[in-house]
């Protein structure tokens, strides 16, 4: 697949560069496409590419002493007995041929794994004076990264000049990526795959052909994601598999911290923790209601966050023994079941996530923003609203209702959302807004619904 969409994270690391001898980090979970970014920007900078190994530190300094090399030929003709010689070495090899860098060392755990102390020996050659190449490195475990980097004990702390987490493709350039595709079709692409480069990549070859990508690549046992979570979990650094229990639970259905710690049979004081690594680590995403204080937890959901993985504890996770045995068909039955409940899901989510971008499309809704970030609301028996954002001056409250089929539009004339109840609707001039994929040709009957299509939202998101 080609290169896509990466050009705020390609002008981050491009300002590494504007600073000789800069240290930069980036992060994110697994498939994200990390190593891609990297080596689209090696590529165009002259860099030197590394990628560490889970092995035993002389082990490792051998395998990057050989990527080196590359550049600067007999690198590897010496055995190096610490870290401090390697890096000295290239400090010295780069200085002798005038060579800037970037240096980008990716996969930057599973040295820390091998060898605690790496850490600090960076710190030393990052702190001592003198010319030396721009360094870049890069690593998928979020809770390693912050204790290298992030944390205010971490050794590498406040050394670099770009330090940013590596976020999904933006679901807009999804047509880029599937030529030919029509804005709802999209969405139901994203529902798929998310916005994770690998999963893109390896449906690309499907086109619009839904069923055959999700039986020859999730449904059927032989199928490379067929095990993905698992993967995912066990390549964790350290491996988090113990935490699937939570998205077990989760995906099926239980998203209140008590409900969760009732299936588990767990007190709900021993979740916190776990829940929380699994949000760092954008496996799950905490919800709150609209109005509510960002740190209230009382009325905090968890939800699956990546639509891959809602797709996979969804439909894979509870059949696995059928789907081992069952032919294509019938896979596929058990993925037409869960389709129209993950597909308006991804809708929605995708709706609030254009809301704040709203006012660069042609959109009316837009035109009356730009919009603070969209949340639903829900409070005990109150009407639950899809979707509510205020505009950033504080005048207006963009109040939505999310609709993906067009059955209940058929069978109930429309109607605006109850709004009355929501926190600041008194004090706000409140613009309804109705997000339908196609909306029809006919107006809704309502004038002062505003009507935002799959069209609008994806332009949103490019």
């Amino acid at each position: 697949m080609q290169f896509l969409n990466r050009t705020a994270e390609l002008d981050r690391l491009d300002a590494v560069l504007r600073r000789p001898g800069s240290f930069a980090a980036i992060w994110g979970r697994r498939r994200v496409g990390k190593s891609r970014l990297l080596l689209e920007w090696s590529s165009r900078h002259d860099g030197l590419y590394t990628v560490a190994d889970l092995s035993a530190a002389p082990v490792q300094r051998q395998y990057l002493a050989e990527a080196v090399a590359q550049r600067f030929p007999g690198f590897a003709s010496v055995e190096y007995p610490d870290w401090r010689s390697f890096l000295d070495r290239l400090r010295a090899e780069a200085a002798a041929a005038r060579w800037p860098g970037p240096f980008i060392l990716d996969e930057l755990p599973y040295l820390l794994v091998a060898d605690p102390t790496f850490a600090s020996v960076l710190q030393n050659w990052l702190d001592r004076p003198g010319p030396r190449p721009s360094l870049v490195v890069s690593g998928s475990s979020w809770r390693m990264m912050h204790g290298a980097l992030l944390g205010a004990g971490a050794p590498l702390y406040g050394r670099s000049v770009e330090a940013f987490a590596v976020q999904p493709l933006r679901p807009g350039i999804l047509g880029n990526a599937f030529p030919g595709s029509r804005p709802r079709e999209q969405v139901s692409l994203y529902a798929l795959w998310g916005g994770t480069p690998r999963y893109w990549e390896l449906a690309e070859r499907f086109g619009a052909d839904l069923e055959a990508a999700v039986d020859a690549l999730v449904l059927d046992p032989a199928g490379p994601l067929h095990d993905e979570p698992d993967r995912l979990l066990r390549e964790e650094t350290p491996s988090a598999s113990s935490l699937r229990p939570l998205l077990d639970v989760i995906g099926a259905g239980s998203h209140r911290i008590s409900e969760i710690a009732g299936r588990l049979g767990k007190p709900a004081s021993s979740l916190s923790g776990p829940l929380a690594t699994l949000c760092e680590m954008r496996l799950l995403h905490r919800e709150i209601p609209f109005g509510s204080p960002p740190r209230s937890g009382k009325r905090s959901l968890y939800r699956i966050e990546d639509p891959f993985l809602r797709l996979w504890f969804r439909v894979v996770a509870p059949h696995r023994a059928s789907l081992a045995a069952a032919p294509r068909e019938p896979r596929l039955a058990y993925w037409m079941r869960a389709r129209p409940a993950l597909e308006s899901l991804a809708w929605e989510e995708l709706c609030r996530m254009a809301t704040p971008t709203l006012h660069r499309t042609d959109s009316p809704t837009g035109a009356l923003g730009p919009w603070e970030p969209a949340q639903r609301y829900w409070r005990r028996n109150e009407p639950e609203v899809d979707l509510v954002a205020r505009s950033v001056d504080g005048e207006r409250l963009l109040v939505g209702e999310v609709k993906w089929t067009a059955e209940r539009r058929r069978r109930h004339p429309p109607e605006r959302p109850v709004s009355a109840h929501l926190p600041g609707a008194r004090d706000a001039e409140v613009i309804h807004a109705r997000f339908v994929p196609d909306p029809p040709r006919r107006r809704s009957g309502v004038p002062d619904i505003h009507e935002v299509s799959a069209a609008d939202v994806l332009a949103a998101l490019r």
